[in-house]
């Protein structure tokens, strides 16, 4: 499988500042996008050295052949450099007053052929398009999930709920972190949409849908998303990460081209 990817991040209309931060890795195809918190600057802090150590740490693992790792030692992996990620946001927001408080919610994607490990902390999104069908698929750790879970709160009322950003994890607030991890399958054409809630809360599934199936390039979208979270008021920062699946293409063997033009 070939694997083709863009991103953008903005400020957005209301904040002076960018917490957001994206990095890829095209080469070992992993993306990261991690939405900050804190006072002063901080939340730009947190979000920067997540995603950096992500990239950084994981990436080094997948170079000395992770990529032929099964399921169980990539997530194992991942889990890891979570958990010293976590540990380096917790040590440096409780040794400078400047970043008390810090930290930040996270979703990443490795792509390894027909199959897609995706990692969160938060209610930074994953989403897949497969065909004409758009699904979250990833959960919030918020605690309007954990009351539409427990049947206090319905979906349409979530909508409009005041206290939509209350996560129940996030890199850095504590001295542990877990992260969920899951698998997926890859099919040829699957388009995945990584996003912070500044994308989300402003942007029905709907519109979301109809963007990635419109016409243009993946930087194109990432670009109508960004403005679309914007034209609903933009009011947190907006991130985006996009990543499409291609199957390869089999190239025909001399013989067979030959045997196909014979033939016709």
């Amino acid at each position: 499988m070939n694997f083709e990817y863009a991103a953008l991040t903005d400020p957005g209309l209301v904040r002076d500042n960018n917490e957001d931060t994206v990095a890829l890795d095209a080469e070992n195809h992993l993306v990261v996008l991690a939405d900050g918190m804190g006072g002063y600057n901080a939340g730009e802090v947190a979000s920067a050295m997540a995603t950096t150590f992500i990239k950084e740490e994981l990436g080094r693992w997948l170079v000395e052949g992770g990529h032929e790792a099964n399921a169980r030692e990539l997530k194992r992996a991942m889990e890891i450099c979570i958990d010293n990620a976590n540990r380096s946001i917790f040590n440096a927001a409780n040794s400078n007053p400047m970043y008390a408080g810090m930290g930040t919610t996270m979703v990443m994607g490795v792509f390894m052929g027909t199959r897609t490990m995706i990692g969160h902390v938060g209610d930074s999104r994953c989403y897949r398009l497969r065909g004409n069908t758009l699904q979250q698929i990833t959960r919030d750790h918020s605690l309007l999930q954990e009351q539409i879970d427990a049947g206090l709160i319905s979906q349409e009322q979530a909508q409009f709920a005041t206290h939509k950003n209350l996560v129940t994890r996030a890199l850095g607030v504590e001295d542990t972190v877990l992260l969920e991890v899951n698998e997926y399958r890859v099919e040829d054409g699957d388009l995945y949409l990584f996003c912070s809630d500044g994308l989300s809360d402003m942007v029905s599934d709907q519109q979301l849908a109809a963007i990635l199936m419109s016409t243009g390039s993946l930087q194109e979208k990432c670009r109508a998303l960004v403005d679309a979270a914007n034209e609903s008021g933009g009011r947190d920062n907006i991130s985006v990460i996009l990543t499409l699946a291609r199957a390869k293409q089999v190239r025909r063997g001399l013989l067979s081209r030959m045997l196909g033009n014979s033939s016709s």
